[in-house]
């Protein structure tokens, strides 16, 4: 543990989650978010460090660049990360307390997945079509200006299903092994696939590290969340944990994502409706990998009901921390 013990960890990783749950990313802040930040790095390096086009552009050059855009973002963020923390510990034990636990709850985003989420549902359910389209356009990278109500309801449920790893587990998971600095790693490599994990002409080659160094961090939070999925399905109305569990099996393999299709593939399951389909990027049609079982038309009400998912996953973990914080273990 870099600056804390173990049962610190813990405790500040609950508070930590608590405090997303209560605040989320308060709308009054006055610095940029560290996220924000971490983008304008990735950005300014991207500028140096990306071929341009028509000039000089090996794989294995452009391979490199992308490693070394990878790399030193993850350094200055983990190492920010501590020196800023160092220092709040430096001044008073108290301090680093406080500056631990925010930067962790900084990470997660169990509050800001759910308020995106209800900005869609709300104009789904008082029938304003075209403001749905307008704020699901936020959260998902597809075209989505000719969506109905079942497409808008899709790409609502597949993005919080799908962020309940990126979000939730995963930076739970990071703050439990190394507090806020590798929490802050974690964001900071998740970020990266986000900007440049695309396999597309542009960033096929000078992304492939961070998308793979994405997915290797994501592999064992994924599996977790799978399992908590099925857990959560069980208690939560409207979802069921054996199809929940059956999906993960069946389905989760075919997303082109060896994270993704887990959480998206139990949502489906636990909901008894088809995620995945014929999605439209700047004109161009992709068909992604169907998850789950038609056995109804989503609505969008299964917005909500993946949002309550969300936060029960969110809840074992809370319960699981707090009764290790109760009996002093390990």
């Amino acid at each position: 543990m870099l600056f804390y013990s173990l049962q610190e960890t813990v405790a500040m990783t609950l508070a930590a989650l608590v405090l997303d749950w209560l605040i989320g990313d308060p709308a009054w802040k006055r610095l940029p978010h560290p996220v924000v930040l971490i983008g304008r790095w990735i950005t300014l390096l991207e500028k140096r460090l990306l071929p341009a086009p028509g000039g000089p552009r090996t794989e294995a050059r452009t391979k490199l660049r992308g490693v070394g855009l990878t790399a030193a973002t993850l350094v200055v963020a983990f190492g920010a990360m501590a020196a800023v923390l160092w220092v709040a510990q430096a001044l008073h034990p108290w301090l680093g307390y406080a500056v631990n636990i925010w930067f962790i709850s900084s990470t997660v985003a169990v509050k800001g997945l759910k308020e995106a989420a209800m900005l869609v549902y709300r104009p789904l359910a008082e029938g304003h079509l075209e403001d749905a389209r307008k704020y699901v356009g936020y959260i998902v990278g597809r075209d989505t200006t000719k969506l109905d109500e079942a497409e808008i309801t899709r790409a609502t449920v597949e993005t919080v299903a799908e962020n309940i790893v990126d979000a939730v587990v995963s930076p739970l998971c990071y703050a439990l092994l190394g507090a806020a600095p590798l929490a802050m790693l974690y964001r900071a490599a998740n970020t990266l696939d986000s900007m440049v994990g695309y396999k597309n002409d542009k960033y096929i080659d000078f992304g492939w590290a961070s998308a793979r160094f994405d997915d290797v961090l994501n592999w064992l939070p994924a599996r977790l969340t799978g399992a908590l999925l099925v857990l959560t399905a069980a208690l939560t109305p409207g979802a069921k944990a054996v199809p929940a569990a059956r999906s993960i099996r069946r389905f989760a393999r075919l997303h082109p994502s060896p994270n993704s299709g887990i959480p998206e593939s139990a949502v489906a399951g636990a909901l008894g409706i088809e995620l995945g389909g014929v999605n439209v990027y700047h004109g161009r049609i992709s068909e992604r990998a169907r998850m789950g079982w038609p056995l109804r038309e989503r609505e969008r009400e299964d917005i909500r009901r993946t949002i309550r998912m969300m936060y029960g996953v969110s809840y074992w973990i809370a319960g699981g921390l707090l009764l290790c914080v109760l009996f002093d273990w390990p």
